[in-house]
């Protein structure tokens, strides 16, 4: 059974949603990050997801673009984000997902990024911008590496196309609960149990819900729909917060997760 498998069997049996939380790699320096992904998963944080910077993240709002660019001034590359994973494997047997976006998988050559992926301790890779009618490299690379694959399923997604997404899906759906880009909204999208009940129909693979998620209330509102609840940029947002003071930053951090954690069990 992978990581990502074992995780969300355990947090079924133990009737809550997985927390799944997202920071950029690197932001805003290796030796901080590594500290905030230990933070992070000493206080409940079941997936590490954690985004590959790049300078051009259509996807993401102001909040992680900032995260993204403060990761890259700090002198983090692509050879340096697998390096950050093999620190955590040190201390950390939890899954890791990578957000990214297909250029820096091209870039490196598919094949080789998934053995390098692989080799690190990468668990599943999320390329935000790889529809799945043109995955067939990324599959493969996935299938051959033993990495998990993982897609996306918008609010606009038609119906018909929710069982091909999750055809090319071996770890588990990303459900993007709104329109538009990352960041903390006030309220939870209104449209996730319609959205959930669509997509469970057409799959049995773990969904989890994110996009503007940021508050312990908003996971307990999605923690009974979903199989994971994702928050990135509220916890991205600490690191903003607390940046020149690493000691503050990473203590931020784990109580802002600790506290996020709270809210995944059902009927929180």
């Amino acid at each position: 059974m992978s990581r990502l498998s074992a995780v969300f069997e355990r947090t079924r049996t133990a009737r809550r949603s997985a927390f799944v939380a997202y920071v950029c790699a690197g932001d805003p320096d290796f030796d901080t990050s590594v500290e905030v992904c230990r933070a992070l998963l000493a206080n409940g944080v079941d997936i590490l997801e954690l985004g590959v910077p790049f300078s051009d993240p259509l996807a993401d709002g102001l909040t992680n673009q900032l995260a993204a660019q403060r990761a890259l001034e700090g002198g983090m590359t692509a050879a340096r984000v697998f390096e950050l994973v093999r620190r955590v494997r040190t201390f950390s047997d939890a899954p890791i997902v990578f957000y990214t976006y297909y250029n820096l998988v091209f870039a490196h050559g598919v094949d080789a990024y998934f053995q390098a992926a692989r080799a690190a301790g990468v668990d599943g890779i999320l390329t935000l911008d790889l529809p799945p009618e043109e995955a067939g490299e990324v599959q493969a690379a996935g299938s051959r590496h033993g990495v998990d694959t993982v897609f996306i399923i918008a609010p606009t997604t038609p119906e018909d196309r929710i069982a091909r997404i999750s055809a090319a899906t071996t770890g588990f759906l990303y459900y993007v609960s709104r329109e538009g880009v990352t960041g903390v909204r006030d309220q939870v999208a209104g449209n996730i149990p319609e959205a959930m009940a669509r997509i469970r129909r057409q799959t049995r693979l773990p969904v989890v819900v994110g996009f503007g998620i940021g508050s312990r209330s908003q996971v307990a509102q999605v923690a009974p729909l979903a199989d994971g609840v994702v928050v990135g940029s509220a916890l991205v947002n600490c690191i903003r917060d607390h940046l020149g003071n690493r000691e503050r930053l990473v203590a931020a951090i784990g109580a802002r997760a600790a506290d996020l954690a709270a809210g995944t069990a059902i009927g929180a």
